[in-house]
This record gives C-alpha cells, sequence and structure tokens, in this order.
C-alpha cells in the first residue's frame, strides 16, 4: 500500500511498481498540474483530476484506466502534514506519468505586475505543461522589472492572462474576466471565483480590455498556489492599482474551501 511521501522529490509512475523515486531529469511537459497542500487539504481536488486527465486524453497518450490508477497512487503518495505544492507531469516522448514532490514557496498576499504586456510566448495556451518553460523565462523577466508576474497579451493588445495566474478585475460591481474564446488557460480557482459570483449574484461579464483600460481598476491575479492576489502595483508604464476593495472577503472565502484530500 502506498505511503504519503514525506521528502521533497520527483517520483515516476509504472503500473508495475507504482510511484518510485526518479532521478531528476528534464524533457518537455505534454501535461502538468499543481495545487497547495495544507496538511493534507485541497482546494478543488476533483476538478484539477479532471482538467489533468481530460488533457492526457486529448494527447491521446494513455488509457484512462492507467491514467485512473496513476491518480490514485499519487492522491495516497501525497503528504498529510506540512504545506506543499505537488506537481503531476506527463512526459513527452516517454509518456512517463510522474509526480514532482516541492514544498509551498512562501504565498503572497497580494502582487506587484509588470505591465509592459509581453506577448503570449505559449504554443499551447489551454493546457498547462509544454509552455511552462516559456513562461518561466517571462516571469524571470518580469523579476528583472521589480515585479513578481508579467501579463500576457494578445497581438491586438487585449490583455490575456498573467504568466502563472488567471486575471479578473472589478468594473463597480461587476466581476470582468476575459472571454473564453481568448487563448488562455481554463484556471481551476477561477472557475470558482466565477461560480461564487453567479451562486450570490454578482454580475459577470466577459470583457476584451488593454492594460490602460485596467488603470486605476481593482486587478486580481488568480491561481491554485496564492489563491487570489489583489494587484499592489504595476511597473514598466504609469497605471495605477486600485484599491482591494473586494479582495479580503473573497480571500477568507477561498481558504475556507480547503477539503481533505480523499482515503481513495
Amino acid at each position: 500500500m502506498t505511503q504519503p511521501a514525506i521528502a521533497e522529490g520527483l517520483l515516476a509512475w509504472s503500473p508495475d511498481r507504482g510511484l518510485t523515486p526518479a532521478p531528476a531529469q528534464g524533457g518537455r511537459l505534454l501535461v502538468a498540474d499543481s495545487w497547495l497542500l495544507r496538511d493534507g487539504r485541497v482546494r478543488g481536488f476533483d476538478r484539477h483530476r479532471e482538467r489533468f486527465l481530460r488533457a492526457c486524453g486529448e494527447c491521446g497518450a494513455l488509457p484512462l484506466r492507467r491514467l485512473t490508477e496513476f491518480w490514485h497512487d499519487m492522491t495516497a503518495a501525497l503528504p498529510r502534514a506540512g504545506e506543499w505544492f505537488p506537481r503531476v507531469e506527463l512526459v513527452a516522448g516517454s509518456l512517463e506519468l510522474r509526480l514532482l514532490l516541492r514544498h509551498a514557496p512562501p504565498l503572497g498576499t497580494d502582487v506587484r505586475v509588470w505591465a509592459a504586456g509581453q506577448p503570449d510566448p505559449r504554443t499551447v495556451p489551454r493546457r498547462k505543461g509544454p509552455d511552462l518553460d516559456a513562461l518561466a523565462r517571462v516571469r524571470g523577466r518580469a523579476a528583472g522589472a521589480d515585479a513578481d508576474e508579467a501579463v500576457l497579451i494578445a497581438p491586438s493588445g487585449v490583455v490575456l492572462e498573467a504568466a502563472n495566474s488567471s486575471l479578473l478585475w472589478w468594473e463597480d460591481d461587476t466581476l470582468c474576466l476575459p472571454p473564453p474564446r481568448l487563448p488562455v488557460l481554463a484556471g481551476v480557482t477561477m472557475a470558482l471565483v466565477e461560480e461564487r459570483a453567479t451562486r450570490t449574484g454578482i454580475r459577470v461579464a466577459h470583457q476584451e480590455r488593454t492594460l490602460t483600460e485596467l488603470d486605476g481598476r481593482e486587478v486580481w491575479l488568480v491561481n491554485a498556489l496564492h489563491g487570489i492576489r489583489p494587484v499592489r502595483a504595476w511597473t514598466g508604464r504609469p497605471l495605477t492599482a486600485g484599491p482591494a476593495v473586494h479582495a479580503p472577503e473573497w480571500r477568507q472565502w477561498l481558504d475556507d474551501l480547503m477539503e481533505p484530500l480523499p482515503d481513495n
């Protein structure tokens, strides 16, 4: 029976051996997914499972039965204590399924964003995995501009998302996000936020906006690691970050969504 892991490292999976330690190796990822794990509790774990299995299925790589066996063993191996940021992976070429166990980095409550507007470098924007290296380079350039994140824009100048986060903003009391027809990743945390807004009667609108049109507004970057981070400051162009009026209540709500991992 698989026991929860207690150390960082890469684990490779096979139907016969389950998860076993593997040497650190590169290789382009066909699919990846990750989430915050805090003392055995996760937000939207089933949604991460669905997104990962669906993305693997779209690659035509492995039968569903094998993918679900991997997910079962992976879930059992996840630590039940401490703060972690695990990543599941499907590797191109070998089609190996892996679990990368990482301690969670320090979590941010707000974020400084490089507003130079980076052309979208992704080749497969709707699937997480193939473009992680390109996005890491974008974030590296943002760090050089005294920022934590960078905004990706379409050729038209319309805002898409950030390198590692979905992007949304408030226009008065309307929650706005880019239209799904744009090349954006279907974010798990973004979906949770959008569903809560709809459920509680908050107007949701899909809007195309340039960076300039976000000036002075409450803008959030949202992902599975940090949750909701309101933009505290923009760098790279003279934009003003609007006051984070809505963020505190929504951050508390999101924290309360963490649930224990299933026992399989």
